[in-house]
Parts: C-alpha cells; structure tokens; sequence
C-alpha cells in the first residue's frame, strides 16, 4: 500500500502552535506517512513583531521553514491545519492562505480527504473551541471528512483538556512540562491517527474520482 501523504499546515507568532505542529508530523510520520510541515507567510507589521521579542526570535528560528502552497493542498491525502486563537477565531495568516483555495476547491481537490486542526490559546477559555469550529467552516466547503480527536482515547484526551473538537493548548500552562508533555503526546496520537485514516480512504476516494 502507498504511504499517505500529509500536509501539516500552520501559522504560529511566538512557538507554541510551531511545537504541536512538530508532534503532529513526528505522529504521521510513525504511522508511515510521508508528511510536509508548512507554515504560512507573515501578514503582521514589523512595528508588531519588534514590539515582541520572541515573536522576532520565532520567526527568524523558522525562516528555514518552506512556505505553503496550492500545490501541497493537491498533494496531500490528508490536512492538519493549526493556528492559535485571534479573539475565538483563526488566525489573519491562515486564513488569507484558506481565502485563496477557491481554484482548487471548485476542482474537488480537498474533497473526501480527511482533516483536523489545533490550536492554543492563553486562557483555558480563551476561545479554542471557537476558533476550531471557525477552522472547519471552510473544510466543510471543500467537502473535507472532517476529523476531530473526540474521545477515541479517553486517557490522552482526558491528559491533554479533553477538547473534542481538535488538539489545544493553553499557553499560560507552557512551563508546566507534564502538562505539555499530555498535549505533545495527544498530537502525535491524532497525527498517527489522520494517517492511518486518510491511507483507508485514498483507495475509496481514487475509486469515486474515476467512476
């Protein structure tokens, strides 16, 4: 059987949507998959990056980093896209990137493969559901099989906040090692998890395009 092919696509200011990125491809890639990790360019203004200094100190460790493309959309078998929270909504980055997809959505690119999306924010409630629902608006506009976390493994949910919905943080818990460890280990298990799912459905998608 062909290895899945997964992009993992992100906007991430200071690194810690950067970091559950990391453990979504290293979850991939331990389920066989080949995986592309991609971030989105920056929109914000340089007065705004200087007036942070590890916002400045991320972009520059990440500059390395290819940019995403339409092409890894039509690549890909399988997407998890990450942003962190902008006021219970995505992020302007990600989303001007999601904006330009409409060539290849009106082509059927993106239908019928699976994807999910992570998040973090400062607060326990600082609008990570939100923004997750807010992510899904356009994958159920491609026809995407959309692929939340839910419960299927109460433990590494339960360790993690227990979000339904897709992979989170809380950023203020960051120097809490257990705490992040949980929410490492419960990316790197929906990334097992979106491979093993788009390899079952490549054969059924490849058999609905041709006939």
């Amino acid at each position: 059987m062909t290895s899945p092919r997964i992009a993992v696509i992100y906007y991430s200011a200071t690194g810690n949507v950067h970091r559950i990125a990391e453990a979504f491809v290293d979850g991939a890639t331990d389920a066989g998959a080949e995986v592309r990790l991609r971030r989105v360019p920056e929109l914000a203004p340089d007065s705004a990056i200087e007036a942070n200094p590890a916002w400045r100190a991320h972009l520059e460790e990440t500059a390395r980093l290819r940019r995403a493309g339409h092409e890894d959309l039509s690549w890909a078998d399988g997407y998890a896209f990450g942003t962190p929270t902008r006021f219970g909504n995505v992020s302007a980055q990600l989303k001007q990137f999601l904006d330009t997809t409409s060539g290849l959505w009106m082509e059927g690119v993106m239908a019928n493969k699976p994807v999910t999306g992570f998040t973090g924010s400062m607060d326990a409630h600082g609008g990570q559901e939100s923004t997750l629902l807010a992510l899904y608006n356009t994958m159920y506009h491609w026809g995407s099989v959309i692929l939340p976390p839910g419960w299927v493994d109460y433990a590494v949910s339960h360790a993690a906040g227990g979000n339904p919905y897709g992979i989170s943080q809380v950023e203020s818990e960051a120097d809490n090692s257990r705490y992040v460890k949980a929410v490492l280990d419960a990316a790197r298990f929906q990334g097992r998890r979106l491979a093993r799912t788009a390899a079952a459905l490549t054969p059924v998608r490849n058999a609905t395009a041709s006939g």
